[in-house]
């Protein structure tokens, strides 16, 4: 019989801290690395959905060749564009300026 102590049912307490996972002797690298891995994910993503969005508005006759390339852009577009790019930004530099979210194990 195992003796559990309250927590993650597991046998650790909760909230236990867990170390950064490192992978270089300078932290400033892991993160760096953590930024350029965040950087890539986000791109691939981008591309696969943009590629596959072109695609199906051809297909379907929505959108014509080249009207991706020359948009209209509104006061609203511009400011909804902004907001998306503040938190794009956020979400890239996290990885920078603080402990990135991968922790080691126990």
């Amino acid at each position: 019989m195992s003796r559990e102590r309250p927590g993650d049912g597991e046998g650790r307490p909760p909230e236990a801290p867990r170390p950064e996972q490192g992978f270089f002797k300078d932290p400033a690298i892991d993160r760096t690395l953590g930024f350029a891995m965040a950087l890539a994910g986000e791109v691939w993503v981008l591309r696969d959905r943009v590629r596959v969005l072109e695609r199906l508005l051809a297909e379907k006759g929505v959108l014509a060749p080249g009207a991706l390339d020359a948009p209209t852009v509104t006061p609203e577009s511009a400011s909804a564009d902004a907001a998306d790019r503040d938190e794009f930004v956020r979400h890239l530099m996290q990885n920078l300026l603080g402990i990135q979210q991968a922790k080691g194990p126990l």
